[in-house]
């Protein structure tokens, strides 16, 4: 009976001796340390035959079932006769409960593991019946050994996401309330399975140029292409001295988000001349709004007619429709990429696009031929590569995500080590399926 309810348990190193119940149900389990851990000496490890005293402790373990359980260890103190030991006397111990430990190392990996899935510490630790600082302790325990030292990887994602609100801060020097926006600068593999490979405050290219010095030589020289949004910024920051073998691609979607503020300020503009006030929706083209910055390809053939006649009969100057011609041929454009287009092709894609462009008088479709145009050497490495950040996109997602469930952080250390703990689960999942898998 005892040999099955020891098995149960399943903490290796103890034996049960008895399992009694109180009146409000808590399951109180009476264990004493195994054979093989009696009298085992943590200094020298010699095992020792001189018993002092008895001691009794009640370490935290993991929840069984709806009730609660709670162990009770009867352990003996010894003495250790051998003469070089530094350890006079010690205490029985085990591999899962270490000396002057109050929980179970079974305890502790099940609250780093839960909130490496995205919860709450506060929530796992009301849930495993321990504090908070308990909790904590232990996911800055697994963080420090499963967030090792970024690997090389062939592409870098770089993008920005906000850390909270803005806040002012009173600056000493010049006596005055001085704004604070909060930003990091997120570095993600897109190539591997990494996920996060690290955060830095700011996002200039001072801050890039910081993370990427304290990197290895080796993980710089491994880098083949920069994935980036078109951030001024981002691009003086990768040079040929810090990445010797790095290109520079710009993700597609800031560009099409670019084209989508190109027809929204086109048609809120012409409202303005229009109707000297804002848009209403009695007003064709704030009713179209959403159609204007659907993809051609999803809306309806009715859809289409229906926001093409409206445009066309309620817009003399006709600029609306042609914003939203321009934002199509970019679309056409980039779709070169998905569709693996020759280079001719491309290159008839860009001419209608600069063509059509430049046979408008409107400044804001101006204005976005003129960004396409610096950024072609990134975009064209985009339509051949066919490289994104969406990735990294997902993962910035994640970093605002955790700042909710904690409902903000105090400190940016311990925000940016869970955000890379929670980010890297698939790396770690990984390494846990290779380590089932035998041979």
């Amino acid at each position: 009976m005892e040999q099955g309810t020891t098995l149960l348990l399943g903490l290796p190193g103890v034996a049960v001796s008895r399992v009694e119940r109180r009146q409000d149900g808590t399951r109180v389990v009476h264990v004493v340390t195994a054979g093989e851990y009696a009298g085992l000496c943590p200094g020298c490890g010699a095992v020792s035959t001189s018993v002092k005293g008895a001691v009794t402790t009640q370490p935290r373990d993991i929840p069984y079932g709806t009730d609660g359980l709670q162990l009770v260890w009867h352990k003996r103190r010894w003495r250790c006769r051998t003469a070089d030991c530094p350890r006079q006397t010690f205490t029985e111990a085990i591999p899962q409960v270490p000396p002057r430990r109050r929980t179970t190392g079974r305890l502790r990996a099940a609250v780093a593991a839960a909130v490496a899935c995205n919860r709450s510490v506060a929530e796992v630790a009301a849930a495993h019946r321990i504090g908070w600082t308990t909790a904590q302790a232990c996911v800055d325990e697994y963080a420090d050994v499963v967030l090792t030292e970024p690997e090389p990887t062939p592409v870098l994602g770089i993008d920005e996401t906000r850390r909270g609100k803005p806040r002012w801060d009173f600056d000493p020097l010049t006596r005055r309330w001085v704004r604070v926006d909060r930003w990091d600068t997120g570095f993600v593999d897109l190539h591997g399975d990494q996920g996060l490979l690290g955060q830095a405050e700011g996002r200039t290219s001072a801050t890039v140029t910081s993370w990427l010095c304290g990197r290895s030589r080796q993980f710089r020289d491994a880098i083949r292409y920069v994935v980036i949004d078109p951030a001024a910024s981002y691009r003086a920051a990768i040079t040929p001295e810090l990445l010797p073998n790095a290109q520079l691609v710009v993700d597609h979607f800031h560009l099409v988000r670019l084209a989508n503020d190109t027809v929204t300020a086109v048609r809120r503009r012409v409202t303005w001349e229009l109707r000297n006030r804002r848009g209403r929706k009695i007003d064709p083209e704030w009713a179209n709004r959403r159609r204007l910055l659907t993809a051609r390809e999803r809306l309806r053939p009715a859809a289409l007619s229906k926001m093409w006649n409206q445009l066309l009969t309620h817009d003399p100057t006709g600029q609306i429709l042609a914003a939203w011609i321009a934002k199509e041929e970019l679309r056409t454009l980039l779709a070169s990429a998905r569709e693996h287009a020759a280079p001719h092709v491309i290159r008839a894609r860009l001419h209608d696009f600069y063509t059509w462009c430049a046979d408008t008088d409107i400044p804001e479709v101006h204005r976005l031929a003129t960004t396409v145009d610096a950024w072609w050497p990134e975009t064209l490495l985009f339509l051949q590569t066919g490289l994104t950040n969406a990735r990294t996109e997902g993962i910035n997602r994640i970093v605002k995500d955790v700042g909710r469930r904690a409902c903000g952080f105090r400190n940016p250390h311990n925000h940016r080590r869970r955000v890379r703990l929670i980010c890297t689960r698939r790396r770690r999942a990984s390494a846990m399926n290779e380590q089932r898998v035998p041979g």
